[in-house]
């Protein structure tokens, strides 16, 4: 579908031409009918023998000719205001390149603007080697409260004591004990 707000403003620019040329009609066919003078007088304003048309058509021309200056200025404004937005725009975007150009360079990541290959190879060492060590037994968290209810009476059952867990190492492999791993 197009666009119909371009096709819209083409027609209004398109009715504009249209109706200034009718108007430009309009004031040579008044101003060549009308050939009489009359004397203007306005408060202290005083002008003698102006031919009738330029009483309707000095007006008239004078607002459009300030409309038209009027509009000028604006899109003047306008294109301004877009350049100095465009400058800022590719500012900015400066700015993010070189900030991504740093983070890369921080983080030892790859050059995006040269090639795809890093610039220097990454090797891979070794892991130290794991001590077979006995990991130390967690101490026993104190004794907990008595169990509410919910009517807020004390509960009658006890808890029974939790199986202490440890990891036992056989040759690099962790076994649970085996009665702990029953109670699992």
């Amino acid at each position: 579908m197009p666009d119909l707000s371009h096709l819209w403003q083409r027609f209004l620019l398109a009715s504009a031409l249209v109706v200034g040329l009718a108007i430009g009609v309009a004031a040579t066919i008044f101003g060549y009918s009308n050939l009489a003078t009359v004397d203007v007088h306005w408060s202290v304003f005083r002008i003698d023998g102006v031919p009738l048309w330029t009483v309707a058509v000095v007006p008239l021309a004078l607002v459009l000719v300030a409309g038209t200056v009027y509009h000028w200025m604006d899109g003047l404004h306008h294109f301004t205001e877009h350049m100095r937005h465009r400058r800022r725009v590719h500012e900015l975007e400066a700015e993010i390149t070189s900030l991504r150009a740093h983070l890369d360079h921080v983080l030892d990541m790859p050059d995006h603007s040269t090639s795809r290959l890093p610039s220097k190879a990454a090797t891979a060492e070794p892991l130290p080697p794991v001590h077979e060590t006995e990991a130390p037994a967690l101490p026993e968290p104190a004794a907990a409260a008595e169990p509410v209810a919910e009517n807020g009476a004390k509960a009658g059952r006890e808890r029974s004591p939790r199986a202490k867990r440890t990891t036992e190492t056989n040759g690099g492999q962790e076994t649970l004990p085996a009665e702990s791993a029953a109670g699992v």
